[in-house]
């Protein structure tokens, strides 16, 4: 069975869980406009409280060209998550090739005061080829 989440990374007992999905409604391949979106959930595994603070992430086209995005929070928001909790969002990323990947970090802050920044696991952005 194939998992909800493929793409997993931990750092610090926070696991940020990715699925992808290819949105050919929203996408014009004919203009150069391909879009998906992408589904991420939070796990806080470790013992304090948890705030995001900040995104950074490195979205990379199939033609090699990289564009940064950063920013407070997710989708308006700076979530608190205790020990045992989640929190799922789900954003999209246009992109004018039909192929390209993601990857990032979120910096959050502990209830102790301390700052560090956590891994979003690079996943890819593929559609799906032309009559499959």
């Amino acid at each position: 069975m194939k998992s909800l989440f493929p793409h997993v990374a931990e750092t610090r007992g926070v696991v940020v869980r990715v699925s992808v999905s290819y949105l050919p409604e929203q996408s014009e391949p004919a203009r150069g406009r391909w879009f998906w979106a992408y589904h991420i959930r939070i796990e806080n595994e470790g013992d304090q409280t948890i705030q995001l603070l900040t995104r950074h992430w490195v979205i990379t086209d199939g033609r090699g060209a990289r564009h940064t995005v950063e920013g407070e929070g997710v989708i308006g928001e700076q979530p608190l998550i205790a020990p045992g909790a989640s929190y799922d969002y789900v954003s999209g990323c246009p992109l004018a090739t039909p192929t390209g990947g993601m990857q990032g970090t979120y910096h959050m802050i502990g209830a102790d005061g301390e700052g560090f920044d956590v891994e979003i696991p690079k996943f890819a952005l593929l559609a799906p080829a032309v009559g499959a």
